[in-house]
């Protein structure tokens, strides 16, 4: 018998080995608990939840406060314990949100991984190389192409305020030269 298969007893009255007492912990921490192997009612409803996603548990959280206030406040202690707030991961077991579906960034780093990755045929893979740089410079062209374009707009709306200044201080110099005209007419 090794030190792993010493007898215990648990503080609930149950006996055994050590090595039993790990399988037991393990399958509560997967949600089995029943002897059957089975998983729990609450293993089942996690799992249930954990495929519709953050929703879904945010959703069971506020039934649950209108039900019985502590049946919510036990599962939004458990989503924070669980992490399941504060993730895009709805659980340990890297499920995403939105029922078991990946998240658009995930995918596109997926596909530029891929993209990048050697196809294995030579000629395939230097006019990909010679693609992605000729795509590269028209990106970074066109990039160039809108900042000047900007500077344009900014330079053409600048210029008319200026403008629209001058010739404000032009006509407030006209009519002050006419009201002086004005007064000085009138006193003789």
């Amino acid at each position: 018998m090794t030190s792993s298969d010493t007898d215990f007893s648990a503080a609930d009255g149950r006996r055994g080995t050590w090595t039993q007492a790990q399988e037991r912990v393990r399958h509560i921490a997967e949600g089995f608990d029943r002897p059957s192997g089975g998983p729990s009612w609450l293993g089942r409803a996690e799992a249930w939840l954990d495929a519709r996603g953050k929703g879904a548990w945010i959703a069971a959280m506020v039934v649950g406060f209108v039900a019985f206030w502590p049946i919510g406040l036990a599962l939004l202690a458990y989503m924070i314990w669980s992490k399941r707030m504060f993730t895009s991961s709805s659980g340990p077991r890297g499920r995403f949100c939105g029922g078991g579906r990946r998240s658009a960034s995930w995918e596109q780093a997926r596909s530029f991984r891929d993209a990048m990755r050697p196809s294995g045929n030579g000629a395939f893979d230097s006019y990909k190389a010679d693609m992605l740089k000729r795509l590269e410079q028209e990106q970074r062209d066109f990039e160039a192409f809108l900042e000047r374009l900007r500077e344009a707009k900014d330079k053409a709306e600048f210029d008319q305020f200026m403008d629209e200044r001058e010739r404000r201080a032009r006509e407030a110099e006209t009519q002050g030269a006419e009201d002086e005209a004005g007064a000085l007419a009138r006193r003789d």
